[in-house]
Protein backbone atom coordinates (compact mmCIF):
# COMPACT_ATOMS: atom_id res chain seq x y z
CA UNK A 1 0.00 0.00 0.00
CA UNK A 2 1.47 3.33 -1.16
CA UNK A 3 1.89 6.17 1.17
CA UNK A 4 0.52 9.44 -0.25
CA UNK A 5 2.69 12.38 0.73
CA UNK A 6 0.52 15.39 1.15
CA UNK A 7 1.78 18.86 0.58
CA UNK A 8 1.37 20.91 3.70
CA UNK A 9 -1.39 23.45 3.37
CA UNK A 10 0.89 26.31 4.35
CA UNK A 11 3.11 25.65 1.35
CA UNK A 12 0.25 26.39 -0.99
CA UNK A 13 0.48 30.03 0.09
CA UNK A 14 4.24 30.38 -0.06
CA UNK A 15 4.60 30.78 -3.82
CA UNK A 16 1.85 33.41 -4.17
CA UNK A 17 3.19 35.27 -1.17
CA UNK A 18 6.76 35.21 -2.48
CA UNK A 19 5.51 36.25 -5.90
CA UNK A 20 3.54 39.07 -4.36
CA UNK A 21 6.55 40.20 -2.36
CA UNK A 22 8.70 40.20 -5.51
CA UNK A 23 6.10 42.15 -7.43
CA UNK A 24 5.75 44.62 -4.58
CA UNK A 25 9.51 45.06 -4.31
CA UNK A 26 9.84 45.45 -8.06
CA UNK A 27 7.07 48.02 -8.13
CA UNK A 28 8.57 49.86 -5.17
CA UNK A 29 11.95 49.94 -6.90
CA UNK A 30 10.41 51.11 -10.17
CA UNK A 31 8.45 53.83 -8.41
CA UNK A 32 11.59 55.01 -6.65
CA UNK A 33 13.75 54.75 -9.78
CA UNK A 34 11.40 56.76 -11.97
CA UNK A 35 10.60 59.49 -9.45
CA UNK A 36 12.19 62.89 -9.92
CA UNK A 37 15.51 63.12 -8.07
CA UNK A 38 14.16 66.30 -6.51
CA UNK A 39 10.51 65.94 -5.49
CA UNK A 40 8.57 69.18 -6.00
CA UNK A 41 7.05 70.41 -2.75
CA UNK A 42 9.46 68.48 -0.55
CA UNK A 43 12.92 69.58 -1.65
CA UNK A 44 13.12 72.37 -4.21
CA UNK A 45 15.78 73.72 -6.49
CA UNK A 46 17.85 76.63 -5.35
CA UNK A 47 15.75 79.78 -5.97
CA UNK A 48 16.41 81.15 -9.43
CA UNK A 49 18.34 78.06 -10.54
CA UNK A 50 17.95 77.33 -14.24
CA UNK A 51 17.06 73.94 -15.71
CA UNK A 52 19.99 71.67 -16.52
CA UNK A 53 21.07 71.85 -20.15
CA UNK A 54 22.25 68.60 -21.73
CA UNK A 55 23.60 68.03 -25.22
CA UNK A 56 22.85 64.75 -27.05
CA UNK A 57 25.01 64.13 -30.10
CA UNK A 58 23.62 62.36 -33.19
CA UNK A 59 23.87 58.57 -32.92
CA UNK A 60 24.26 58.47 -29.13
CA UNK A 61 23.01 55.06 -27.83
CA UNK A 62 20.11 55.17 -25.38
CA UNK A 63 22.32 53.57 -22.69
CA UNK A 64 24.79 56.43 -22.93
CA UNK A 65 21.96 58.96 -22.75
CA UNK A 66 20.81 57.31 -19.53
CA UNK A 67 24.29 57.44 -18.07
CA UNK A 68 24.61 61.13 -18.95
CA UNK A 69 21.23 61.90 -17.38
CA UNK A 70 22.21 59.99 -14.24
CA UNK A 71 25.54 61.83 -14.00
CA UNK A 72 23.75 65.16 -14.42
CA UNK A 73 21.38 64.33 -11.56
CA UNK A 74 18.33 64.27 -13.81
CA UNK A 75 17.30 60.65 -13.22
CA UNK A 76 17.82 58.21 -10.33
CA UNK A 77 18.60 55.00 -12.19
CA UNK A 78 20.29 54.30 -15.51
CA UNK A 79 18.89 50.74 -15.34
CA UNK A 80 15.33 52.02 -15.14
CA UNK A 81 16.11 54.30 -18.08
CA UNK A 82 17.30 51.33 -20.16
CA UNK A 83 14.10 49.40 -19.39
CA UNK A 84 11.93 52.36 -20.31
CA UNK A 85 13.92 52.95 -23.51
CA UNK A 86 13.30 49.35 -24.58
CA UNK A 87 9.59 49.71 -23.92
CA UNK A 88 9.47 52.93 -25.97
CA UNK A 89 11.26 51.16 -28.84
CA UNK A 90 8.71 48.34 -28.80
CA UNK A 91 5.81 50.78 -28.68
CA UNK A 92 7.17 53.07 -31.43
CA UNK A 93 9.56 51.14 -33.63
CA UNK A 94 9.90 54.06 -36.09
CA UNK A 95 10.85 56.57 -33.39
CA UNK A 96 13.90 57.16 -31.27
CA UNK A 97 15.69 59.58 -29.00
CA UNK A 98 16.53 62.79 -30.89
CA UNK A 99 19.84 64.62 -30.91
CA UNK A 100 20.01 68.23 -29.80
CA UNK A 101 20.23 70.47 -26.76
CA UNK A 102 17.62 69.99 -24.04
CA UNK A 103 16.73 71.95 -20.94
CA UNK A 104 15.60 69.45 -18.31
CA UNK A 105 14.79 69.64 -14.62
CA UNK A 106 15.44 67.13 -11.82
CA UNK A 107 11.89 67.85 -10.66
CA UNK A 108 10.60 66.01 -13.76
CA UNK A 109 9.92 62.29 -13.79
CA UNK A 110 12.09 59.97 -15.84
CA UNK A 111 9.15 59.27 -18.16
CA UNK A 112 8.63 63.00 -18.76
CA UNK A 113 12.31 63.49 -19.59
CA UNK A 114 12.29 60.47 -21.89
CA UNK A 115 9.17 61.74 -23.69
CA UNK A 116 10.82 65.11 -24.34
CA UNK A 117 13.96 63.58 -25.80
CA UNK A 118 11.96 61.01 -27.79
CA UNK A 119 9.83 63.80 -29.30
CA UNK A 120 12.86 66.02 -29.94
CA UNK A 121 11.65 68.95 -27.81
CA UNK A 122 15.02 70.68 -28.03
CA UNK A 123 15.85 74.15 -26.78
CA UNK A 124 14.55 76.84 -29.11
CA UNK A 125 16.97 79.71 -29.62
CA UNK A 126 15.47 83.09 -30.46
CA UNK A 127 17.17 85.92 -32.31
CA UNK A 128 15.97 89.30 -33.52
CA UNK A 129 17.36 91.20 -36.51
CA UNK A 130 16.33 94.89 -36.47
CA UNK A 131 15.37 96.73 -39.62
CA UNK A 132 18.36 98.39 -41.25
CA UNK A 133 21.03 95.94 -40.14
CA UNK A 134 23.72 94.95 -42.61
CA UNK A 135 25.31 91.52 -43.06
CA UNK A 136 28.31 92.70 -41.05
CA UNK A 137 26.12 93.76 -38.14
CA UNK A 138 24.27 90.44 -38.23
CA UNK A 139 27.53 88.49 -38.30
CA UNK A 140 28.88 90.35 -35.26
CA UNK A 141 25.61 89.78 -33.42
CA UNK A 142 25.52 86.03 -34.08
CA UNK A 143 29.11 85.66 -32.89
CA UNK A 144 28.37 87.66 -29.74
CA UNK A 145 25.46 85.31 -29.01
CA UNK A 146 27.73 82.30 -29.38
CA UNK A 147 25.85 80.92 -32.39
CA UNK A 148 28.80 80.73 -34.79
CA UNK A 149 31.77 82.77 -36.00
CA UNK A 150 31.06 86.04 -37.79
CA UNK A 151 33.28 85.10 -40.73
CA UNK A 152 31.42 81.81 -41.20
CA UNK A 153 28.18 83.76 -41.59
CA UNK A 154 29.70 86.26 -44.05
CA UNK A 155 31.21 83.44 -46.10
CA UNK A 156 27.90 81.57 -46.24
CA UNK A 157 26.09 84.78 -47.23
CA UNK A 158 28.21 84.83 -50.40
CA UNK A 159 26.93 81.39 -51.43
CA UNK A 160 23.74 82.31 -53.30
CA UNK A 161 21.12 79.53 -52.88
CA UNK A 162 19.49 80.12 -56.27
CA UNK A 163 18.42 76.47 -56.45
CA UNK A 164 16.15 77.01 -53.44
CA UNK A 165 15.22 80.63 -54.13
CA UNK A 166 15.03 81.10 -57.89
CA UNK A 167 13.71 84.64 -57.44
CA UNK A 168 17.05 85.92 -56.10
CA UNK A 169 18.62 88.31 -58.63
CA UNK A 170 21.32 86.73 -60.73
CA UNK A 171 24.90 87.86 -60.32
CA UNK A 172 24.60 89.24 -56.79
CA UNK A 173 27.79 88.76 -54.71
CA UNK A 174 25.89 88.10 -51.48
CA UNK A 175 22.38 88.08 -50.05
CA UNK A 176 22.63 91.54 -48.48
CA UNK A 177 19.16 93.12 -48.31
CA UNK A 178 17.21 89.90 -48.80
CA UNK A 179 17.50 88.63 -45.21
CA UNK A 180 14.21 89.80 -43.77
CA UNK A 181 14.52 91.64 -40.44
CA UNK A 182 12.34 89.90 -37.88
CA UNK A 183 12.35 87.69 -34.78
CA UNK A 184 13.14 84.03 -35.40
CA UNK A 185 13.29 80.78 -33.48
CA UNK A 186 15.49 77.81 -34.32
CA UNK A 187 16.01 74.44 -32.70
CA UNK A 188 19.38 74.15 -30.98
CA UNK A 189 20.63 71.56 -33.44
CA UNK A 190 19.84 73.82 -36.42
CA UNK A 191 21.83 76.91 -35.46
CA UNK A 192 24.08 77.12 -38.49
CA UNK A 193 24.81 80.04 -40.87
CA UNK A 194 23.12 78.25 -43.77
CA UNK A 195 19.97 77.48 -41.77
CA UNK A 196 19.72 81.03 -40.40
CA UNK A 197 20.08 82.47 -43.91
CA UNK A 198 17.60 79.98 -45.33
CA UNK A 199 15.01 80.87 -42.70
CA UNK A 200 15.43 84.62 -43.30
CA UNK A 201 15.15 84.20 -47.07
CA UNK A 202 11.97 82.18 -46.58
CA UNK A 203 10.54 85.04 -44.52
CA UNK A 204 11.46 87.54 -47.26
CA UNK A 205 9.77 85.25 -49.78
CA UNK A 206 6.64 85.11 -47.64
CA UNK A 207 6.31 88.76 -46.61
CA UNK A 208 8.30 91.01 -48.94
CA UNK A 209 8.30 89.31 -52.33
CA UNK A 210 4.48 89.34 -52.69
CA UNK A 211 4.50 93.12 -52.23
CA UNK A 212 6.71 93.45 -55.28
CA UNK A 213 4.86 90.85 -57.34
CA UNK A 214 1.42 92.29 -56.62
CA UNK A 215 2.15 95.93 -57.42
CA UNK A 216 -0.55 97.66 -59.38
CA UNK A 217 1.57 98.76 -62.35
CA UNK A 218 4.43 97.38 -64.38
CA UNK A 219 7.49 97.57 -62.13
CA UNK A 220 9.71 100.57 -62.80
CA UNK A 221 12.46 99.00 -60.71
CA UNK A 222 13.91 95.51 -60.87
CA UNK A 223 13.77 93.41 -57.71
CA UNK A 224 17.41 94.24 -56.99
CA UNK A 225 16.89 97.96 -57.59
CA UNK A 226 13.79 97.96 -55.41
CA UNK A 227 15.48 96.34 -52.43
CA UNK A 228 18.57 98.52 -52.89
CA UNK A 229 16.51 101.72 -52.88
CA UNK A 230 14.49 100.49 -49.88
CA UNK A 231 17.70 99.77 -47.96
CA UNK A 232 18.84 103.38 -48.44
CA UNK A 233 15.43 104.70 -47.40
CA UNK A 234 15.60 102.46 -44.33
CA UNK A 235 18.94 103.93 -43.29
CA UNK A 236 17.93 107.55 -43.97
CA UNK A 237 14.41 107.61 -42.50
CA UNK A 238 13.89 108.03 -38.77
CA UNK A 239 10.26 109.16 -38.66
CA UNK A 240 8.02 106.50 -40.28
CA UNK A 241 5.77 109.06 -41.95
CA UNK A 242 8.75 110.50 -43.88
CA UNK A 243 9.67 107.25 -45.62
CA UNK A 244 7.50 107.79 -48.74
CA UNK A 245 8.74 111.39 -49.07
CA UNK A 246 12.40 110.38 -48.76
CA UNK A 247 11.81 107.63 -51.31
CA UNK A 248 10.18 110.24 -53.56
CA UNK A 249 13.27 112.48 -53.37
CA UNK A 250 15.53 109.61 -54.37
CA UNK A 251 13.25 108.60 -57.25
CA UNK A 252 13.27 112.20 -58.51
CA UNK A 253 17.06 112.21 -58.43
CA UNK A 254 17.24 108.89 -60.26
CA UNK A 255 14.98 110.23 -63.00
CA UNK A 256 17.13 113.34 -63.38
CA UNK A 257 20.35 111.26 -63.22
CA UNK A 258 21.49 113.20 -60.16
CA UNK A 259 23.73 111.52 -57.59
CA UNK A 260 21.67 110.33 -54.63
CA UNK A 261 24.16 111.82 -52.15
CA UNK A 262 23.26 109.38 -49.35
CA UNK A 263 25.68 109.18 -46.42
CA UNK A 264 24.75 105.56 -45.51
CA UNK A 265 26.03 104.31 -48.86
CA UNK A 266 29.42 105.94 -48.26
CA UNK A 267 29.56 104.40 -44.78
CA UNK A 268 28.75 100.98 -46.22
CA UNK A 269 31.40 101.21 -48.90
CA UNK A 270 34.10 102.25 -46.43
CA UNK A 271 32.85 99.99 -43.61
CA UNK A 272 32.61 102.92 -41.20
CA UNK A 273 29.78 104.32 -39.13
CA UNK A 274 29.52 108.03 -38.51
CA UNK A 275 28.38 109.31 -35.14
CA UNK A 276 27.32 112.74 -33.89
CA UNK A 277 30.86 113.21 -32.59
CA UNK A 278 32.56 111.78 -35.67
CA UNK A 279 30.62 112.57 -38.87
CA UNK A 280 31.88 111.60 -42.29
CA UNK A 281 34.86 113.67 -43.32
CA UNK A 282 35.17 115.43 -46.65
CA UNK A 283 37.99 113.02 -47.53
CA UNK A 284 35.72 110.03 -46.91
CA UNK A 285 32.92 111.52 -48.98
CA UNK A 286 35.40 112.01 -51.83
CA UNK A 287 36.85 108.49 -51.58
CA UNK A 288 35.97 106.50 -54.71
CA UNK A 289 33.80 103.46 -54.09
CA UNK A 290 31.11 101.57 -55.97
CA UNK A 291 28.82 102.57 -53.10
CA UNK A 292 29.68 106.27 -53.03
CA UNK A 293 26.46 107.91 -54.18
CA UNK A 294 28.05 111.34 -54.02
CA UNK A 295 30.46 110.42 -56.82
CA UNK A 296 28.37 107.87 -58.72
CA UNK A 297 25.03 108.42 -60.43
CA UNK A 298 22.32 105.84 -59.80
CA UNK A 299 21.88 103.14 -57.22
CA UNK A 300 24.80 101.25 -55.67
CA UNK A 301 25.40 97.70 -56.94
CA UNK A 302 23.65 95.97 -54.02
CA UNK A 303 21.49 96.84 -51.03
CA UNK A 304 23.35 98.23 -48.02
CA UNK A 305 21.09 96.75 -45.32
CA UNK A 306 17.94 94.73 -44.73
CA UNK A 307 14.93 97.00 -45.21
CA UNK A 308 11.69 96.46 -43.35
CA UNK A 309 8.29 96.20 -44.96
CA UNK A 310 7.49 99.91 -44.50
CA UNK A 311 10.60 101.01 -46.41
CA UNK A 312 9.97 98.39 -49.10
CA UNK A 313 6.42 99.66 -49.60
CA UNK A 314 7.54 103.31 -49.56
CA UNK A 315 10.12 102.58 -52.25
CA UNK A 316 7.57 100.78 -54.39
CA UNK A 317 4.99 103.55 -53.99
CA UNK A 318 7.04 106.73 -53.32
CA UNK A 319 5.35 110.04 -52.66
CA UNK A 320 4.96 112.28 -55.69
CA UNK A 321 7.00 115.16 -54.31
CA UNK A 322 8.61 118.23 -55.91
CA UNK A 323 11.64 117.97 -53.61
CA UNK A 324 15.18 117.04 -54.64
CA UNK A 325 16.97 117.59 -51.33
CA UNK A 326 16.53 116.91 -47.63
CA UNK A 327 18.65 117.59 -44.56
CA UNK A 328 18.26 116.12 -41.11
CA UNK A 329 17.17 118.18 -38.17
CA UNK A 330 18.39 116.91 -34.83
CA UNK A 331 15.03 115.49 -33.77
CA UNK A 332 14.74 112.74 -36.40
CA UNK A 333 12.79 114.85 -38.91
CA UNK A 334 14.10 116.39 -42.13
CA UNK A 335 13.77 119.67 -43.98
CA UNK A 336 12.88 119.09 -47.66
CA UNK A 337 13.88 121.55 -50.40
CA UNK A 338 13.22 122.02 -54.11
CA UNK A 339 16.46 123.73 -55.07
CA UNK A 340 20.10 123.63 -54.01
CA UNK A 341 19.81 127.21 -52.80
CA UNK A 342 16.90 126.29 -50.50
CA UNK A 343 18.79 123.22 -49.33
CA UNK A 344 21.91 125.18 -48.42
CA UNK A 345 19.79 127.77 -46.59
CA UNK A 346 18.11 124.96 -44.61
CA UNK A 347 21.51 123.50 -43.72
CA UNK A 348 22.73 126.90 -42.50
CA UNK A 349 19.59 127.46 -40.43
CA UNK A 350 19.95 124.05 -38.76
CA UNK A 351 23.63 124.71 -37.98
CA UNK A 352 22.76 128.11 -36.49
CA UNK A 353 20.03 126.56 -34.35
CA UNK A 354 22.43 123.91 -33.14
CA UNK A 355 25.10 126.51 -32.37
CA UNK A 356 22.57 128.51 -30.35
CA UNK A 357 21.63 125.39 -28.40
CA UNK A 358 25.27 124.68 -27.63
CA UNK A 359 25.85 128.19 -26.33
CA UNK A 360 22.77 127.92 -24.13
CA UNK A 361 23.82 124.48 -22.93
CA UNK A 362 27.56 123.87 -23.26
CA UNK A 363 27.09 120.21 -22.29
CA UNK A 364 25.27 119.63 -25.58
CA UNK A 365 27.45 117.57 -27.91
CA UNK A 366 28.06 118.98 -31.40
CA UNK A 367 26.18 117.24 -34.16
CA UNK A 368 27.17 116.97 -37.82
Amino acid sequence: MKTVQRTPKWSLYVVPVLLGVCIWQGWAWWSWATMPPIVPGQVSLVPGEKPIRIQISPGTPSQHIGQDLKSAGLIRSAQAWNLWARWLSLRDQQGGFQAGTYELSPTQSMQTIAAKIWAGETVQFSFTIPEGWSLRQMAAYFESQGFFKAQDFLTTAQQIPSDQFAWLPSGIPHVEGFLYPDTYQLASDRITPSEVIRKMLVRFEQLALPVYQQQRQKPSLTLLEWVTLASIVEKEAVIPTERPQIAGVFVNRLKLKMPLGADPTVEYGLNVQQTPDQPLTLAQVRTPSAYNTYLNVGLPPTPIASPGLASLEASLYPENTPYLYFVARYDGTHVFSRTLQEHEAAQAAIRDAQSTRQKANPATKPLP
